[in-house]
C-alpha cells in the first residue's frame, strides 16, 4: 500500500457514464477550424486515444502550423501598413481642408483690414511746394519732393531694366507674388543666418509705397501681396512699372526718377547714361544710407553690383558693364551749404497763414535774387572759412533787402545741411552798438541836430559806470561824432535826456518787434533782436522814412495756374519825417567815412550804416544800406560763447563790403534820401573836438540829468564798449600824436 501510494495513489473506480467517458480524449482533428465552439456533426467514426494496454503514441504538431502563422503575420503586417497608410491619407485630407480653411480666413481678415478692393484707386502725389526765385527759376522744393510723372517709353530702356535686373528678374513673368523669389530668398537667408536678400517683387513693393505703412509686420506682409496680386489684375505690367519708377523713394527728399535725377545729376531722368541709371536702381536697397550726395564710396559699389545684374540678365552687354564700372559717367551734384534752404524753411513757416492747408502741388514766387543769394552765401562762407578760427566764430548770417521790404538773399548759417537753425530769422541776439540809431532818431525828434554837443566822459547810472572802448574820453563832441565813434557814455546820456520809454517807441514804430526794456543800458544795445527785423527797422532810413515789412513771398498759384495769394503793397506810412532821415542818413554815413565802418565802401555809392559789437564780443554787426539794398551781417556762436575780439568794425564790414560791392555792379547809382542835411564836415567836427579826458581808474562823475528817471541800475556785464577806430583814430593820430 505504501508504494503504491508513493506511485499514484489510490484509484477509485468508476460506474456508468463517468466510466464511458473517463478514456475519451480530444485531438486537433475534432476541433471547427477557426476556434469555432460549436461542435461538428458526427460522422458515425470516432477515434479514440490508445488504451492504457497499448504504448502511447508519440504526438506531432499539423505540418500546417508554423506556415500558417507566418502567413497570418504577413496579413497582419499588410493589414497594419495599410491601415496607416489609410489613417495617413486622412488626416492630410483632413489637416489639407483646415489649412485651406485658415488661408480662406486669413485672406478675408487681411482684406476686412483693406478698403474695399473695389474702391481702391491709386492715390494722388503728395502735394509739393516749387519755390522759384524773381527770375522764375527753381530754388528749392518741399513736402514730397516728387518731380514730374514721365512715361515709360520717354525713358531710356536701360533706365526701367536696371530696376528689373536688381530688384525683379522675374517681373514680366509672375502674377504678383514670385514663388520662386520667395523661395531663392528663404534659401539664401538661411544660409547666410539672417535677412541678406528680399522676395518682393516690384508689384509688391509698389503697393507697399501706395496704400500701406513701411512697417515689418506679418500682416503688412500679407496686405502687401493681397494688394499685389490686386494691381496685377487692375493693371498692365507696363502701368505698373511706370508708376513704380514714378513713386519709389530715392534718398534725400526725392520721390520718382525724375526728382532723383534732377536732385543727384542735375539732368532730367530721361537723359541719365547707363552708369546713372544703375545708381538710381542702387539706391532703392537703402536710399538714406546709399544717397550718393551723402554716401558716393557705397553709391557707386551699390551701382557696381546693379551693372553686373543687368550684364547678368542681358540688358547690356558685358563690353557696356565694364565701361561703366571702370569710366563711371555720372557727375553727383555735391553737398553745398545749400543756404536758400533757410529761405524755404521761412517760407514755410509763413504759408499756412497766407493759403491755409495745401492740398494740391502750389508754386511760390519770391523776392529772391538768385545771384544776389549765391553771392551772400559765398560771401559768409568764404570770410568764416578764413577767419573763424583766428577769430573763435563759428556762425554767421546774412539779409539783404530792398529799402521796401523785399528780401533778396537771406543767410541763415554757413552750412544748411549741418545746422537748420536759421540765425536770421530765429536767432535772437544782443545788437549792441546797431542799436544806437533809434537813440539818436529820438534825439532828433525832440530837437537836437547832428552838430548837438554833448559831452564824452565818464557817467555813473545807480552804480553803474559805462566806459569807452579805450577808457579815454573826448570832452565835448558833436552828436554826428559820437555816433561815428560809437561813444558808449554819449549814447547813455542821450538816452536818458530822452527817455528810454521814447527809444523803445521809436524802435518799434519802425519795426523791432522784439520785446526791449526801457532801462538805460537800452541805448548800448542790450535788448535782444533777430538779424531780419533789425535790418527791417534801418529800411525807413534807405526809403525816405516810410515803414517797410520785411517779406519773400508775392504769388502763389496752383501748377494750372490758380492764383491763391498775392501780397498786397505796404501803405505809405511815413514813421519818420523826411528832415529826420536827412540827418540820420548824414550822421550815418559819417560812420561808413570816418567812423567804425570805414573799410565799407562801394565805389560810387552813398552808403550808410551802424557797427555793433555786444558785450565780451559776444555778437558782432554791421546793418549798412544804400538807396537800392539793405543789408545787415551778424556773426557769432550758437552757444553765446565770446569770440576773440570780433568787432562790428572787423568781419562783417569785410562780409558786407564783399556782398554789397558785387551786388551794386551795374545798377544805376542814386543818392540815399535827403542825405546832404546841413554844413557838418569833417572839418567842423574835429574842430570841436577837446583834447581826450584822462580818468583815474574808479573816478566817477557825476550822472546827467535825465528828468527823475530811475532805472534799474545794470551791471558792467551788461555794457558793451565799442572799440575806437575810424574817426577817433584818425583824430588822435592827426591831433594828439597817436596817444592812446
Amino acid at each position: 500500500m505504501g508504494s503504491a501510494k508513493k506511485k499514484g495513489g489510490r484509484k477509485e473506480p468508476l460506474f456508468g457514464l463517468p466510466a464511458a467517458l473517463a478514456d475519451l480524449r480530444l485531438t486537433a482533428a475534432d476541433r471547427i477550424p477557426g476556434g469555432d465552439d460549436k461542435p461538428k456533426k458526427s460522422t458515425g467514426k470516432r477515434k479514440t486515444e490508445p488504451s492504457d494496454d497499448e504504448p502511447p503514441r508519440e504526438r506531432k504538431a499539423p505540418a500546417k502550423s508554423s506556415a500558417a502563422k507566418s502567413s497570418g503575420a504577413k496579413r497582419r503586417s499588410r493589414s497594419s501598413i495599410s491601415a496607416g497608410l489609410g489613417r495617413l491619407v486622412y488626416w492630410g485630407a483632413v489637416l489639407s481642408l483646415w489649412a485651406v480653411i485658415a488661408v480662406i480666413g486669413v485672406v478675408i481678415w487681411v482684406g476686412a483690414h483693406l478698403p474695399p478692393i473695389q474702391s481702391l484707386e491709386i492715390p494722388k502725389r503728395p502735394p509739393t511746394i516749387q519755390i522759384v526765385g524773381i527770375d522764375g527759376s527753381l530754388l528749392a522744393q518741399r513736402g514730397e519732393m516728387a518731380g514730374a510723372n514721365v512715361s515709360l517709353k520717354d525713358l531710356p530702356p536701360y533706365l526701367p531694366r536696371a530696376f528689373i535686373a536688381i530688384e525683379d528678374r522675374r517681373f514680366y513673368s509672375h502674377f504678383g507674388i514670385d514663388p520662386v523669389g520667395i523661395l531663392r530668398a528663404l534659401v539664401t537667408n538661411v544660409l547666410h543666418r539672417g535677412v541678406s536678400q528680399g522676395g518682393s517683387t516690384l508689384t509688391q513693393q509698389l503697393a507697399k509705397n501706395l496704400f500701406l505703412t513701411q512697417e515689418r509686420t506679418m500682416a503688412r506682409k500679407l496686405q502687401e501681396a493681397e494688394l499685389a496680386i490686386w494691381l496685377e489684375r487692375k493693371h498692365s505690367k507696363n502701368e505698373i512699372l511706370e508708376l513704380y519708377l514714378n513713386r519709389v523713394y530715392f534718398g534725400s527728399g526725392a520721390y520718382g526718377v525724375e526728382a532723383a535725377a534732377q536732385k543727384y545729376f542735375g539732368k532730367p531722368a530721361k537723359n541719365v547714361t547707363i552708369a546713372e541709371a544703375a545708381m538710381l536702381a542702387g539706391l532703392v536697397k537703402s536710399p538714406s544710407r546709399l544717397a550718393p550726395n551723402r554716401n558716393p564710396e557705397g553709391a557707386e559699389a551699390r551701382a557696381q553690383v546693379v551693372l553686373a545684374a543687368m550684364a547678368d540678365a542681358k540688358f547690356i552687354t558685358d563690353a557696356q558693364a565694364q565701361a561703366s564700372i571702370g569710366h563711371p559717367s555720372y557727375v553727383v551734384k555735391p553737398v553745398g551749404a545749400g543756404t536758400v534752404n533757410y529761405v524755404a524753411d521761412w517760407i514755410g513757416e509763413v504759408l499756412d497763414d497766407l493759403v491755409g492747408q495745401i492740398d494740391d502741388s502750389i508754386k511760390v514766387e519770391t523776392t529772391i535774387d538768385p545771384k544776389l543769394q549765391a553771392l551772400a552765401e559765398t560771401a559768409i562762407i568764404d570770410e568764416l572759412a578764413a577767419k573763424s578760427v583766428k577769430f573763435n566764430v563759428s556762425q554767421g548770417a546774412l539779409v539783404a533787402m530792398t529799402p521796401d521790404g523785399a528780401v533778396r538773399a537771406m543767410v541763415g548759417g554757413r552750412n544748411y545741411s549741418e545746422s537748420q537753425y536759421n540765425r536770421a530769422v530765429t536767432a535772437k541776439r544782443q545788437p549792441g552798438s546797431s542799436f544806437k540809431p533809434f537813440v539818436y532818431l529820438t534825439a532828433m525828434e525832440q530837437g537836437l541836430t547832428p552838430d548837438t554837443i554833448r559831452q564824452d566822459a565818464p557817467i555813473e547810472v545807480k552804480g553803474w559806470r559805462p566806459e569807452n572802448y579805450t577808457h579815454e574820453y573826448f570832452g565835448p563832441v558833436t552828436l554826428t561824432q559820437a555816433l561815428a565813434m560809437s561813444l558808449n557814455t554819449v549814447a547813455i546820456r542821450l538816452g536818458l535826456e530822452v527817455g528810454p520809454k521814447n527809444v523803445v517807441r521809436t524802435a518799434h514804430r519802425l519795426g523791432i518787434a522784439s520785446k526791449l526794456d526801457p532801462n538805460a543800458s537800452i541805448a548800448l544795445g542790450t535788448s535782444e533782436v533777430s538779424v531780419v527785423e533789425l535790418v527791417g527797422a534801418y529800411a525807413p532810413f534807405a526809403n525816405g522814412g516810410f515803414a517797410a515789412t520785411p517779406h519773400v513771398v508775392t504769388r502763389i498759384r496752383t501748377l494750372d495756374g490758380k492764383l491763391l495769394y498775392m501780397r498786397q503793397p505796404d501803405e505809405h506810412n511815413q514813421v519818420i519825417e523826411p528832415r529826420y532821415v536827412g540827418m540820420m542818413n548824414t550822421m550815418m554815413r559819417e560812420t561808413l567815412i570816418s567812423g567804425t565802418a570805414k573799410k565799407a565802401e562801394i565805389p560810387g555809392w552813398q552808403a550808410a550804416g551802424k557797427t555793433g559789437t555786444s558785450q565780451d564780443y559776444r555778437d558782432a554787426w554791421f546793418i549798412g544800406y544804400t538807396s537800392n539794398l539793405v543789408t545787415g551781417v551778424w556773426l557769432g556762436n550758437d552757444d553765446n560763447s565770446p569770440t576773440k575780439k570780433a568787432t562790428g568794425g572787423g568781419l562783417p564790414v569785410e562780409v558786407w563790403t564783399r556782398f554789397m560791392r558785387a551786388a551794386h555792379e551795374g545798377v544805376q547809382v542814386a543818392a540815399l534820401p535827403q542825405s546832404n542835411w546841413g554844413p557838418s564836415n569833417l572839418v567842423q567836427i574835429s574842430s570841436q573836438i577837446s583834447p581826450p579826458t584822462q580818468v583815474a581808474p574808479g573816478a566817477s562823475s557825476a550822472p546827467a540829468s535825465n528828468g527823475g528817471y530811475r532805472a534799474p541800475p545794470p551791471t558792467r556785464a551788461n555794457v558793451r564798449p565799442e572799440p575806437a577806430a575810424g574817426l577817433d583814430g584818425w583824430l588822435m593820430d592827426r591831433l594828439f600824436g597817436g596817444n592812446r
